[in-house]
């Protein structure tokens, strides 16, 4: 991609107006915090309970990160920009708590497309692969005390 515009900006701008959305701040916050699966069955607990806010959250979330990367992936914002963890480490973050059940997500859900978008910026470009490696260690960190946290309560 080329050099960012002040367009582009304008873009960050209103995908941070979206996120600042009261539901979607719930969302994303049960997503961060709440939402842990360690395998498909772990998944479609959520995701097989339709009407449930853990079912609204995951798709909201997931959807929002998805469109936002298809618009760097499809040339509609500078890509270097939005790979920016202060613009989309969120996606990352949560791209990374699904990656080691996504192959399965998409296999048994027949949505080979599920987190396209992401993972094409993510694990093909080089500063996608760099942020994703220090959000693999940040992942698995957020995880732990959380899981501690629990244990204590």
């Amino acid at each position: 991609m080329g050099k960012a515009t002040a367009q582009d900006a304008e873009l960050i701008l209103k995908l941070y107006d979206l996120r600042r959305e009261s539901e979607m701040r719930k969302a994303r916050n049960w997503f961060a915090a709440e939402f842990w699966p360690n395998t498909f069955d772990d998944y479609m607990k959520i995701m097989g309970d339709m009407g449930s806010d853990g079912n609204r959250w995951i798709r909201q979330v997931v959807s929002f990160w998805e469109m936002a990367a298809s618009l760097a992936v499809h040339g509609s914002i500078d890509q270097e920009l939005f790979l920016e963890p202060s613009v989309s480490g969120e996606m990352f973050f949560f791209y990374t708590k699904l990656k080691p059940i996504l192959p399965e997500v998409r296999e048994k859900m027949g949505s080979p497309e599920f987190l396209a978008n992401a993972e094409k910026l993510i694990t093909g470009t080089e500063t996608g692969r760099k942020h994703a490696k220090a959000f693999e260690q940040r992942v698995a960190m957020v995880k732990q005390r959380l899981m501690a946290q629990k244990a204590k309560a």
